[in-house]
């Protein structure tokens, strides 16, 4: 025998012993027809009410990310998802508040205080005024910062929800209740729930990719990117700009090509056959793993390249070849949508605003962020349009959470430097393309941007809205799991019909 042969027989033997390892476990799952392991079984293939969409309507058994059809034509196929986390301060971007402006310095009224709960505020903390000068902006008229010179050439292509809320005001659970549809580890994310129930139009890359900047993950960590108890095929892959796009996607040492493959082959043969016998649907996402791994080899190296995209596109983005940075990601994620990939979702760290540090300054560390997202994002939009592709792709713009009219004193002691709280109860969300109907502002901010006045929404309903514009009804899209259907909105949303064109 060679020595290739000989590997491949080590290979199939390994797989066989592990399978004779698990063997009585799942005899017993099988067997035991009125057991407890039965009934979670059976809770993965679908609910008995054929008019609810389950895992049998979405799950294709041959191919788990084949194209599918949504419930009903959806306006978007696609969509780019861009999280700033830790949160930029709605005052300083979006929301023109003249009124906080005659309050700087002054003590906070005790109506803003009495009964609230804040991350840090202690005491009496001073109201802050806006650290950013407003102005209208195109056809529309709608209000942005002197922060975002870029974007606000592009107003007439954005509508701006102004009065989202949230009952999270510490980072972590805030930013896996508007990615998962709740504050607590475990469910899917909004880019698994997508690629579910649409696939992806690309069999060679992933249908949901995840692209981070910054310097760090999101406070969340990878749980807001994951697939939850959808089978993990559906959960984000995380690429990177700089370096190998993916971990470990080279060969090692000793193995080519040929013999990864026949690898793959040997060992997605046994799986094959324990799908059979026990219809696990997590094997097929095995089977689809290792085969999307060895496709990506050839597939992601090539797409998540962007030397050779013109000097003007470079320009236009900002891009530095080589480097890890948003502006690259952005550039990335174009390209990815070009190639069929279902849902790109970019998280951009370093956007918190205590004031503890000049980094996290309102009128220091902000405009510095600022200066790093405006100018791509705002490329993203125009080159979309370009190409015929915004239509069609939704690109989502927001947080976890706003910032509040007051400065912030932790413990009671004034910060270093300018700097606002955590804030739950008001903060801005954009969204363009996909259906959306540009130049749109809706909801409204008392005289401060402290409460919602008007066209309050929340989570669920930017959720609901999602779905919406890629044909889907957020209340009937589920999946069975632990004995009851699943749905990403939980028993909450309803979709934002105000800014659907």
């Amino acid at each position: 025998m060679t020595q290739k042969e000989i590997h491949i027989q080590q290979l199939v033997q390994e797989s066989q012993h592990k399978a004779l390892h698990h063997y009585t476990r799942r005899h017993f799952l099988k067997e035991s027809a009125m057991g407890l392991g039965a009934l979670a079984l059976g809770s993965l293939f679908g609910s008995c009410d054929s008019k609810t969409p389950t895992l049998a309507n979405f799950f294709d058994p041959t191919n788990p990310l084949a194209p599918k059809a949504p419930m009903f034509p959806g306006k978007a196929r696609s969509v780019i998802y861009i999280h700033m986390a830790g949160a930029p301060s709605q005052l300083e971007l979006f929301t023109y508040k003249p009124e906080l402006a005659k309050l700087d310095g002054q003590d906070c009224p005790p109506s803003l205080l009495e009964g609230k709960k804040f991350a840090f505020i202690r005491g009496v903390p001073k109201m802050l005024g806006p650290q950013a000068k407003f102005k209208q902006h195109g056809k529309s008229g709608l209000w942005l910062s002197e922060n975002l010179p870029h974007l606000s050439t592009v107003v007439d292509e954005m509508a701006i929800l102004n009065a989202v809320t949230t009952d999270q005001f510490n980072h972590a659970p805030a930013q896996l209740l508007m990615h998962t549809g709740t504050a607590r580890l475990g469910r899917p994310s909004l880019g698994s729930w997508v690629t579910y129930g649409l696939g992806s139009e690309n069999k060679n890359l992933p249908g949901f990719v995840v692209l981070t900047s910054g310097g760090n993950n999101p406070d969340a960590g990878k749980s807001v990117w994951g697939s939850g108890f959808l089978p993990s095929v559906y959960q984000g892959v995380q690429c990177r700009s700089e370096g190998d796009p993916v971990l470990f996607i080279k060969d090692p040492p000793g193995m080519d090509r040929d013999l990864r493959k026949a690898s793959i082959e040997a060992i997605n043969k046994i799986n094959k056959e324990q799908y059979e016998e026990y219809k696990d649907p997590e094997t097929l996402s095995r089977i689809a793993q290792y085969e999307m791994a060895y496709k990506m080899q050839i597939s992601v190296p090539e797409v998540m390249n962007i030397n050779d995209e013109p000097a003007y596109i470079h320009e236009m983005y900002g891009t530095k070849p080589g480097e890890a940075n948003f502006a690259n990601n952005v550039l990335l994620a174009r390209k990815l949508v070009e190639k069929g990939v279902r849902f790109i979702q970019l998280f951009d760290w370093g956007w918190d605003a205590h004031g503890d540090s000049a980094g996290n300054a309102v009128d220091i560390g902000l405009i510095n962020k600022c200066r790093k997202v405006d100018k791509p994002i705002t490329a993203l939009i125009l080159d979309l349009k370009q190409r015929g592709l915004l239509d069609e792709t939704l690109v989502i713009w927001g947080s976890e959470f706003g910032r509040t009219p007051m400065q912030e004193n932790r413990e009671g002691k004034k910060m270093p430097f300018k700097g606002r709280d955590h804030h739950a109860e008001a903060f801005s969300i954009w969204m363009a393309g996909g259906g959306i109907k540009g130049g749109t502002s809706y909801g409204e901010t008392d005289e401060i941007g402290y409460s919602t006045v008007s066209g309050k929404v929340d989570a669920f309903d930017i959720q609901a809205t999602i779905l919406n514009q890629l044909g889907f009804d957020h209340e009937k899209f589920t999946y069975e799991s632990q004995g009851r259907p699943f749905r990403l909105t939980d028993v909450s949303g309803k979709i934002i019909h105000q800014i659907i064109s």
